[in-house]
């Protein structure tokens, strides 16, 4: 399980997240959801320990990650899908990622066809791929060790329809199966097809959470995201 407990995170005197608090269950989607720039990011980074809270705390399995035995066998993530060796083909960042946690080689296999990554595709150096098969390769390294707890940042980026329809059918089969998925995006129509509960992030506060029904949907859910965003933004005005 994840949990955010009343999280502030200031950068010389600018509040980037302010009070953050909920809570992701095993089995769920969870759609973290704002604009660019709302504190979707920064909240992802102090939960995986690359950044440290002013105050509060965001725990995995009710402990910070930098406390967890093994962190990545219980946590797969994926920030930035641009952040590996551009001269390494996808195979080789893979296998070392899986050297890293002990694992067969064989689990590259596996989690390549998982993926949607040919063996062509796989031999290709990462300069040469396009931001939709960084993407899929970035997500095999998150599931390397079939964690429990998955973290994706704005994962659809450069993933075509039938990539984005793909992903989908993913996260709800990992969700299924009892991970506790969170999944940042600024992209409404993205987090509503999937998510079982939705969080609204903007200007660094917490604005609304709950499930679709209780939230809304379609039209509703949009005109509420709008809505809370633009009070977000007088807030701060």
């Amino acid at each position: 399980m994840i949990e955010f407990t009343s999280v502030v995170k200031d950068y010389k005197g600018v509040r980037a997240l302010d009070e953050v608090s909920f809570t992701v269950e095993p089995g769920s989607v969870t759609g973290f959801l704002g604009p660019n720039g709302a504190g979707k990011t920064t909240a992802l980074r102090i939960l995986l320990g690359l950044s440290r809270p002013t105050s509060g705390t965001a725990t995995i399995f009710g402990r910070p990650y930098r406390e967890l035995e093994a962190p990545g066998w219980q946590v797969g993530a994926l920030l930035d899908a641009n952040a590996q060796h551009p001269g390494r083909t996808g195979r080789e960042i893979l296998t070392l990622g899986a050297m890293t946690l002990g694992l067969p080689r064989s689990r590259v296999d596996e989690v390549l066809e998982l993926v949607g990554l040919t063996e062509r595709e796989a031999r290709r150096t990462f300069r040469g791929y396009s931001l939709g098969m960084r993407q899929r390769l970035g997500i095999a390294h998150a599931l390397l060790a079939r964690p429990r707890v998955l973290v994706f940042d704005e994962p659809a980026n450069g993933l075509d329809p039938q990539g984005i329809h793909w992903l989908r059918g993913l996260l709800r089969e990992l969700a299924d199966a009892g991970c506790a998925v969170l999944l940042s995006s600024h992209l409404l129509a993205e987090v509503e097809r999937i998510a079982d509960r939705i969080v609204v992030i903007g200007r660094g506060r917490v604005l609304a959470q709950g499930t679709l029904d209780e939230l809304g949907r379609g039209r509703d859910l949009e005109r509420v995201f709008l809505e809370l965003t633009a009070e977000a933004d007088r807030r701060a005005a």
